[in-house]
């Protein structure tokens, strides 16, 4: 992983992974343990790498645990060991020194070597109440242990959560998802009130690809709008928007030939593979029209077209296709997003130009040959007044 995509899945989902799978909850304990069966879970599914719950406990914790029944005993309320506590770990300001126009704080605290030793805590004298009536060791009033706390309490939307992540190696993000989704609800037990949300670079993915299903509709309309005002006939706009599926079949089939999921950079490389392909029909379409104009035969016209424009469109395709060899061939930093376009781009224009050249001339001579039929011998007739001005 690369520490511009790291930054980016943490701005985007608040974790620096593919994956996240999120566990809300109160309890800490619970969380933990239904974290680490989830981690478990996780760590089985192929294509998982640096699974990993984040760490909720851990933490080492001074505890002191007043004595109810003892403080009762000698009269001391928990404000008073609270405070003698907070003031031997923690400081207490005691006043200030002055130096010059500078002040500073004078802490009074337990040195560190104490701080830090049970023993030395436990002699940490408490005073009894009323003038002159003594003291009492901390030790005889709270149980002083180390003991483990919370690392962190992580919430979002105000709820208590733990996050258990995952990076994605040699396969597909979505199947990846479906895959762990089945798993986790089939072998997780998740408490009542508690609840999972997966996230991260899904995210990402989920939300694109709600986009890419607006987007490829509206640009596949735009292209056809296009050709329909380019050459103002429902038919010829037609015939060159079949190079759009044919380009499509190549795109695919070089993405199963090369063993390339389908991603959102496909996705993106299919748009512009439509308008490459469409590209190639134009200019030979374009030219096959000129030449009927100028009065050509309907077959003839085709042949010479397809002919003559051999070399435009193969010069179209080549420098669109050779361009994205170096992106296709990519094993670097970002080639995850570089290779599948490149790669649906190329075996799209591969397939494209060769059914372009085969594939439009035969539709353009279907779609318009009913219109240049010559009519059978029985039909031919000659009009009236031409039959008359012929008699003698």
């Amino acid at each position: 992983t690369q520490p511009v995509q790291m930054r980016m899945n943490e701005l985007i989902a608040g974790v620096r992974a593919d994956v996240a799978i999120k566990l809300f909850g109160d309890d800490l304990d619970q969380l933990l343990a239904t974290g680490k069966t989830i981690e478990s879970v996780a760590k089985g599914i192929e294509g998982a790498e640096d699974v990993k719950l984040e760490q909720v406990t851990g933490l080492p914790v001074l505890s002191v645990t007043p004595k109810r029944e003892m403080l009762a005993r000698y009269g001391i309320n928990v404000a008073a060991v609270q405070d003698a506590v907070s003031t031997a770990t923690g400081g207490r300001k005691a006043g200030e020194v002055f130096e010059g126009d500078r002040r500073f704080d004078v802490v009074v605290r337990l040195p560190e070597v104490s701080r830090t030793d049970l023993a030395a805590l436990g002699n940490l004298p408490i005073g009894l109440p009323g003038e002159g009536a003594g003291f009492v060791p901390l030790s005889e009033l709270a149980d002083i242990e180390m003991s483990v706390g919370p690392n962190q309490i992580s919430r979002e939307n105000g709820k208590r959560r733990a996050v258990i992540t995952a990076n994605v190696r040699g396969r597909d993000l979505g199947s990846f998802i479906a895959e762990l989704r089945e798993k986790v609800d089939v072998e997780v037990t998740v408490p009542e009130g508690y609840y999972i949300v997966y996230g991260g670079t899904f995210e990402q993915l989920q939300s694109a690809a709600t986009r890419l299903q607006i987007v490829v509709p509206l640009a596949l309309l735009l292209i056809f709008g296009l050709l329909f005002a380019l050459f103002g006939s429902t038919k010829d706009a037609a015939v060159v928007f079949s190079g759009v599926p044919l380009a499509l079949t190549g795109g695919v089939a070089a993405l199963a030939l090369r063993g390339i999921p389908m991603s959102i950079s496909a996705g993106v490389g299919f748009i512009a593979l439509s308008g490459v392909a469409v590209l190639n029909g134009v200019v030979m379409l374009s030219f096959i029209r000129d030449l009927r104009e100028r009065g050509m035969a309907l077959d003839a016209a085709i042949r010479e077209g397809a002919l003559t424009r051999l070399r435009p469109v193969m010069m179209t395709a080549l420098v669109a296709s050779l361009g994205f060899v170096p992106m296709a061939l990519n094993v670097g930093a970002g080639s995850e997003v570089q290779r599948p376009l490149a790669t649906v781009v190329i075996g799209g224009i591969i397939s494209s130009t060769i059914l372009t050249l085969l594939v439009l001339p035969a539709l353009y001579r279907l779609m318009h040959a009913r219109r240049d039929e010559p009519k059978e011998p029985g039909e031919a007739f000659e009009p009236a007044d031409t039959v008359a001005a012929a008699s003698p």
